[in-house]
C-alpha cells in the first residue's frame, strides 16, 4: 500500500513539526533570564546513565548463557564498550567502539 502525495506531505510536515517542537520547546519553557528548576537539573543529569542501563538490559535480555557463543561476545563488548569509556570519556565513542567489536565478534569469531 502506497502513500498519496498529500499523505506523504501531511506525514513529512508533522515529522519536521514534531522534530522542532522536542528541539525548541525547552529553550522556549526554560529562558536564560531564570534559574532552571532543581528537578529539571536533577534529570538531566540522572537520565543519561538511566538510559544507558535500559539499553544494556534491553540488549542483553535475549542472550541464551546456556548456549553456543555463552554470551561471550556479548561480555567481551560490554568490556571493551567499559575500557573506552573509561579511556576517553566520549559517549559516542564507546558505543560505536563496543558495537563494531560485537559485530567482528560474531562476523568472524563465533
Amino acid at each position: 500500500m502506497t502513500m498519496t502525495l498529500t499523505e506523504q506531505i501531511v506525514t513529512i510536515a508533522l515529522c519536521v513539526l514534531g522534530t522542532m517542537l522536542t528541539r525548541f520547546l525547552p529553550f522556549i519553557i526554560f529562558s536564560s533570564s531564570r534559574p532552571t528548576p532543581k528537578f529539571i537539573s536533577y534529570l538531566g543529569k540522572a537520565l543519561p546513565s538511566a538510559i544507558f542501563a535500559v539499553l544494556v538490559v534491553y540488549c542483553l535480555k535475549n542472550v541464551n548463557i546456556l548456549s553456543y557463543s555463552f554470551g561471550i561476545p556479548e561480555l567481551i563488548a560490554i568490556a571493551v564498550t567499559a575500557g573506552l569509556h573509561l579511556w576517553r570519556r566520549q559517549m559516542l565513542f564507546s558505543i560505536a567502539g563496543g558495537t563494531v567489536c560485537y559485530m567482528l565478534l560474531i562476523q568472524l569469531v563465533f
